[in-house]
């Protein structure tokens, strides 16, 4: 085993300790290459379960996030799955691992293009990206069985929950106001929905809108 396998078992054994179950995420975590998401200066800490800064403001979130919100979702192979924020990329690489296909969308047109750049370098061909406003979703390709938030939202969009379909989950972190966030689990029921607050969180904030160049934000 490399020094580089070593560390990504420990990872794995920290994720399991920490409450993560199920072998499917585990082992897609195991085999995404995080150090490739990762900004330069940040390469030898990849593998630490700490978030971490990229481009644009932004961050990648820390593993242990990633793998309790891909639980989360209970996702199969069958699942059509949308992404509110790629961000690095690296979220998007790991559902790919456990699903049919991925829709994800950026507001940073940068980190989009960079995040796609990776994606056809590891050959992750079920991914589909789109610059765009996470607050509007993606319509034209809903509906979808799972949604995955990775910025915290004022409050549930209700553009996001009408594309969840009838029996679809959204996890999402929310603002709770005096700088308290909380990750929900939506799940659709026909009509009708219900809310699950999962834990208490920190994500950067969600924001209307496409960014402009030089990450101006154009509010929609």
């Amino acid at each position: 085993m490399t020094v580089g396998d070593a560390v990504k078992a420990k990872l794995v054994m920290d994720l399991r300790a920490q409450g993560i179950r199920d072998m499917r995420v585990l082992e897609a975590l195991e085999t995404t290459p995080r150090e490739l998401f990762v900004s330069g200066p940040f390469v030898d800490q990849a593998y630490l379960d700490q978030s971490l800064p990229i481009s644009c403001g932004q961050t990648i979130s820390q593993p242990f996030i990633v793998a309790f919100m891909t639980e989360q979702l209970r996702l199969n192979e069958r699942s059509k799955v949308l992404e509110i924020g790629t961000g690095s990329g690296y979220q998007a690489a790991v559902l790919s691992k456990l699903c049919r296909r991925v829709y994800t969308i950026e507001r940073y047109r940068t980190l989009s293009i960079k995040a796609q750049k990776l994606f056809e370098k590891l050959a992750l061909r079920n991914i589909t990206t789109l610059v765009g406003d996470g607050y509007k979703g993606w319509p034209q390709q809903a509906p979808f069985d799972h949604i995955i938030v990775t910025a915290a939202a004022a409050e549930v969009p209700q553009a996001l929950a009408d594309q969840l379909s009838e029996t679809g989950i959204m996890i999402i972190p929310v603002d709770e106001g005096r700088g308290h966030q909380a990750l929900l689990k939506v799940e659709r029921d026909g009509d009708g929905f219900k809310e699950t607050k999962l834990m208490s969180v920190r994500f950067v904030p969600m924001v209307a809108g496409v960014a402009r160049e030089k990450g101006v934000a154009r509010e929609k």
